[in-house]
């Protein structure tokens, strides 16, 4: 699955350790989902539109 999350991270100056503690996953994951190697689940999809203010559909393309 295609992602913004890379680019939204970028935007606003944080590392993937930064964005890994404000999801409160590992650093591997956050780069794993920019990668497009990991899909999220629904509810970590959710608090990932919920912290970037977007939907869901904004930031995840199939």
């Amino acid at each position: 699955m295609d992602n913004d999350i890379r680019q939204l991270r970028t935007d606003r100056g944080w590392t993937q350790k930064d964005l890994a503690a404000r999801l409160d996953v590992s650093r591997q994951t956050v780069n794993a989902l920019e990668s497009g190697k990991y899909d999220p689940s629904l509810p970590l999809a959710f608090r990932i539109a919920d912290l970037f203010e977007l939907k869901i559909e904004q930031i995840f393309r199939p």
